[in-house]
């Protein structure tokens, strides 16, 4: 039997045994208390908890981020009790394929940072190779500080990072590389980086820059979705536009899903992407369909049948 846990006045934590005479044992109006001043003073993590339960799979990213809002606020415990916290570095890595939910992930870790006090605004600002890396000599600095300077109080996201460092020595990218190093560390507490991309490649990234590896304590790795997980992206897609799959066709999506990854480079595979792109094109489809049948059934409305279902080339 579960012994259920009540904290005393003192602070102390009284584990009570045989939980069918607890009502003897404790008073009931000081545990209704206690709990509602613990859960209040969670009530950011709850929320994000919750939007990220809305997000198919990726378990170890929602411990991921519980284990990072445990790790700030325990450092802001320790901190007002006068113990040493050192510098919280906050800048993150996301390794994975496209269509993985990087960029998702990334707004809701600005605004629960916001929510923290951790950053003042919490905004993502999305960028890649082509918004960082200039033409001439100096244009990349500039641009890259224009950059960041736009991503003070949030978050400066940069998808496919990699890229920075694929021109060598004499390509611009590396002055994009080492600028974002500088201000990394000048203005740690004002901004966050993220640099998102495939996993071999953003190791090898790291490798250009002897700085780079240490300034990013947190490595968030996305998996590719399953079959199953992305059956279950999909549906929620159609319910969210108020659609579901005949028999018929939710048989042929799900082997169509397990062909595409079977013959699919990771890479080449978009994942949730992908789904939200037949989902799309077979939204049309049906319209088209009904509209030369002159058919406007409820039920077939919102009935997306095999005939419906368009696949990329």
């Amino acid at each position: 039997m579960d012994q259920p846990i009540r904290m005393k006045n003192n602070g102390q934590i009284n584990i009570v045994l045989h939980a069918g005479q607890r009502e003897a044992v404790i008073p009931q109006p000081k545990i209704e208390t206690g709990k509602k001043d613990l859960s209040a003073e969670h009530e950011i993590l709850k929320e994000i908890e919750d939007e990220l339960g809305t997000l198919v799979g990726m378990e170890e990213i929602k411990k991921m981020v519980k284990e990072v809002y445990a790790w700030i606020y325990i450092n802001k415990k320790r901190e007002a009790a006068g113990l040493k916290t050192g510098k919280q570095a906050l800048h993150m890595m996301f390794k994975g394929n496209p269509g993985t939910g990087k960029t998702t992930v990334a707004r809701l870790i600005g605004k629960l940072f916001h929510k923290m006090n951790v950053l003042s605004k919490g905004h993502l600002i999305e960028a890649e190779r082509a918004d960082l890396v200039g033409e001439y000599i100096g244009h990349t600095a500039q641009k890259t500080r224009d950059l960041i300077k736009k991503a003070i109080g949030g978050i400066l996201f940069i998808d496919e990072a990699y890229s920075l460092g694929r021109g060598g020595e004499k390509d611009f990218g590396k002055e994009a590389i080492d600028t974002l190093v500088k201000h990394m560390e000048d203005k740690q507490h004002e901004f966050i980086l993220i640099l998102a991309g495939y996993s071999n490649e953003m190791d090898y990234f790291l490798s250009l820059n002897p700085g780079l590896y240490s300034r990013f304590p947190i490595v968030f790795n996305f998996p590719d979705y399953s079959v199953e997980e992305l059956m279950d992206i999909g549906k929620r897609m159609l319910t969210e536009k108020e659609y579901t799959l005949s028999l018929d066709a939710e048989r042929k999506l799900r082997d169509h899903l397990a062909f595409v990854k079977t013959t699919s480079t990771p890479a080449s595979f978009s994942n949730g992407r992908y789904v939200r792109n037949v989902i799309e094109k077979s939204v049309r489809a049906q319209a088209m369909r009904l509209l030369m049948q002159a058919c406007y059934d409820r039920h077939e409305l919102v009935t997306l049948r095999s005939s419906d279902l368009v696949f990329p080339d």
